[in-house]
Formats: C-alpha cells, structure tokens, sequence
C-alpha cells in the first residue's frame, strides 16, 4: 500500500474486500468472463470448480462470491456452504427467461433452486453481456457482504428498488461507472423487503416518528431508483411504489429520487422526482447528469423551492462564495439563509463534503442543526480552515510530495505501474482531485480502469490533455 494514506483518507466504504471468485459453472462465457477479473480486479484470486461437493465444501476466511449457472446451483448444498463460510455470497447468472423477467416470488415457486441465490442477475439475452457486467456482479456482492455485515461502517448508499433481475444486470454496470468508490449500491426487490431495509421494520404502522433514524439502514441512502410497479404483499401493483415514494418524502426528503418506468403512472411525480423511461435511448446519460446534480457526487446546487436552480459551487471556494452572499443583509441574503438552513436539516453539507473527499469535515456537521448568521459563520469558519489545509496538502509518489498537475504528471512518468495501479484501485487519484478542487480531473480518473502499463499510459494521456486544455483555455482568456 502507497503511504500517502498518513496524508488523507480515500473513499474506501467498504472495509472488507472480496478477495475471491469462486465459479462453479461449466458455461464456457461466464468462466472465461470471470477469468478477465484478473485483469480489471488484480487483488482477486478467481477459483474454478467443477463438482457440487467441492462447492458445497468451500471455506475461506476471506470474503467471496461464489457464481453459478441454473445448473449449478441446482446442485449445490448452499446451506452447508453457508455454515461453514462468514462473508461469502451467492450468484445465479441465469439464462432462464423467465426467471429474467419475473419477482422473486413467481421464481422461487417454479424453480425452487433459485431460493439458494443471494443475487439474481441475468446473461446471455440482450444489453447483459456477462464480459460487461462480472466488474458489478463482484461489486455488488461486496456491497451486499458489507451493508449486511458492517452496518455500523459509515458508508453512502444508492438504493434500486425493482423486481426484474433483468433490468438490474443492465443497469449496475452503468451505474458503478458513475458513482465509482464513493458509494455503495443496494437492491431490493418488493415494498417489504425495502420498508425493512430503510426503517427495519415489516409494516409502515411500525415506524417510530422519533426513532426511526436508528433502525434500518435508511440514514445511509442518498439516492432511491426505483420502479412503479413491484411486489406489495404477492401482487404486483403501482401502489407500492406510490406508497414508497410517500414514505420516503416524509422521512427522508433529502433523498433524491428517480423512477425508472416508462408506465404513465410514473409521471404523477414528475415535480418531485425525476423519470427515467426504461431502454430510451439517451436516457442514461440524462441519468449520469442527474446524479450528478442531486446526489452529492458532483457540483453542489442552491435551489429555491420550485427547484429552480440558484448556484452552484464546485469546490469549497465556491461554497465560501455562496456564504457570503447569504451573510448580507438583503433580500436575496435572507432568502439564501433560509434555504441553506433546510440544507443542514437536511445533512445535504455532511454528503456532499463526504462525497468530494472531506470525510472528516463532513463528520462534523452531521447533524446540523444552527439557523440564521450562526450558521452562516460557522461553515465559513470551517470551510475557510479546510481550504488552508488542502491548499498544502499532497499526494504521496515513490516517496515524492505532489502539490500540483504539473507535478503529478512528472511522477506518473517516474513511477512504476505496480505503484500506480495501487494508488488507483484504491480511490487516492481522485479523492485528491476533489480535495483539491478538481471535480472534472477526478471525474476523469475515476472510471478509468485497468492494470499495469495499461493503466499508468492512460492516465498520463489524461493528465496530458487536461492541462493542454487549461493552457488553451488561458490563450483565450488573454
């Protein structure tokens, strides 16, 4: 591990780390899709068995996933794997149609076999290329092992609430491309299962007004994507997403919500959130922009009660240029005061700065709960403080402290791809950049994946056509 962790804390969410793959499957596209692992995922240890008693029998003291076929799993004991395994999970990739397209409940009565599944996803049938989406179906075992585990691990949480394993395997590898390390990704799939997850309750009358923050896992969710029509007791019906929505506008209206539906019931909540029609094209890069926006990843945006966007600040300058406008005594001072009062009810501060690297700031304004100039002065004292600090802080390179672009592009020539692949596997690149106040660079370096030479050319190509395109940009400006 690089030693630039003395200096700041990466995004890192989940502390414990699936370090093998286990396939027990003899289809030849899923084992050669697991094998690619090793190449995107260099820290794993991908394991092939072919005899259900050899399944059956795996132990490891590491957290794994374990990935079958509809075969497969048809003969394993899952029951004495799991006895004798802590942190391992269990996935069907299946080519079954039905089972694609169906909740849980209708396969679960048809093919009991899929009950031994922690995770459904689905292959071979159109936008599911395993090769495309074996990165998500670790990750997300990874996710589930730790939100299950180690609830207690501060962490930031993108719910997907749908029945159909199908849309999910579409969906996941785009939506890890996006969030990256900075959260984790849950799903479920009926209205119980999620009142359970958010408010550790079976029932909505069960949901305590003045506790209902220590149960369940809801105070972790930044953002809910979820369908009209799911499972609400065994029928499928729009209720249960409307009910959903109603829960979730009362508890937690800080969330951002987006329906993912092309049913004409979903546009009754087009003013509050936002609508996803399913398979459109040109629908995922509106989701990209969206999340962006509203769920603490990107810039952090002052909006009036219509939603009409007021500000937006990228770094913490910009957030110190908003406070002061709203210290003024004027009409639009006033009106600034106010809604960044609603903001830190509504802990939109503590995700955001947790969001761009500032896990401890962030910390320490959650809650928060002061009003009118108190507020105003103390997160300009705060964030005043932050800014000094960061402005001296670097990233650490074969031992070399790096302040600036310029100088990061130097050592990512002098260093070597083992010490680069390590830097990146574990968020530190981009943490820094947004620390530093470099949204866009750290968006560039965050999705970026690969190993050894491969990786280290492409990040020196991207840092390369980053300050070109700072040093054209100051031309135009004189």
């Amino acid at each position: 591990m690089n030693d630039q962790k003395q200096l700041f804390t990466p995004r890192i969410l989940n502390p414990v780390k699936i370090t093998q793959v286990v396939v027990f499957s003899a289809d030849g596209v899923i084992r050669k899709s697991a094998k690619s692992l090793t190449g995107s995922m260099p820290w794993v240890n991908v394991v092939f068995l072919r005899d259900p008693k050899s399944a059956s029998d795996f132990c490891s003291e590491e957290a794994f996933v374990m990935i079958c076929d509809d075969t497969a799993l048809n003969f394993l004991d899952a029951r004495r794997l799991r006895k004798r395994n802590k942190n391992g999970t269990i996935v069907l990739l299946t080519d079954n149609k039905l089972i694609q397209v169906s909740p849980s409940l209708i396969s679960h009565d048809k093919f009991p076999y899929t009950q031994k599944a922690d995770m459904i996803f689905a292959v071979h049938t159109k936008g599911c290329s395993t090769g495309k989406m074996i990165n998500s179906v670790v990750r997300s075992a990874e996710d589930r092992i730790n939100i299950a585990g180690y609830s207690d691990a501060r962490r930031y949480i993108f719910l997907i609430v749908d029945d159909e394993p199908r849309w999910v395997s579409q969906f996941l590898p785009v939506l890890y491309d996006i969030i990256g390390q900075r959260a984790d990704v849950k799903v479920t799939h009926t209205y119980e299962e999620t009142l359970n997850f958010l408010f550790g309750v079976d029932s909505e009358s069960q949901i305590d007004p003045e506790s209902y923050k220590s149960k369940g896992h809801g105070d972790n969710v930044v953002c809910c994507i979820l369908d009209i029509f799911f499972p609400k007791g065994r029928l499928l019906r729009h209720e249960s997403g409307r009910d959903l929505i109603r829960l979730i506008n009362r508890f937690y209206p800080r969330y951002s919500k987006i329906i993912a539906s092309k049913a004409s019931e979903a546009n009754d909540f087009k003013e509050t959130a936002f609508i996803l029609p399913k398979g459109d094209r040109g629908s995922l890069k509106m989701l990209h922009r969206y999340i962006h926006g509203f769920s603490g990843l990107g810039d952090f945006i002052i909006s009036d009660s219509l939603g009409e966007e007021l500000y937006r600040a990228r770094n913490l300058k910009d957030m110190m240029h908003i406070l002061e406008i709203a210290e003024k005594d004027t009409e639009e001072g006033n009106k600034m005061r106010s809604i960044l009062e609603e903001y830190g009810k509504n802990d939109r501060y503590s995700t955001w700065l947790y969001m761009h690297g500032f896990k401890d700031l962030a910390d320490m304004l959650l809650p928060l709960r002061n009003q009118g100039y108190r507020l105003i002065n103390m997160l300009k004292k705060y964030f005043s403080h932050e800014i000094e600090q960061t402005d001296k802080l670097p990233l650490v390179i074969s031992g070399n402290k790096i302040f600036d672009i310029p100088a990061l592009l130097e050592a990512l020539f002098m260093a070597s791809p083992e010490e680069i692949q390590s830097i990146s596997d574990f968020d530190y690149f981009s943490t820094w950049f947004d620390i530093k106040g470099f949204p866009e660079l750290a968006d560039e370096f965050r999705p970026i994946h690969g190993i050894g030479a491969r990786l280290k050319k492409k990040l020196i190509e991207t840092t390369e056509q980053w300050l070109a395109d700072k040093k054209k940009s100051r031309r135009k400006t004189f």
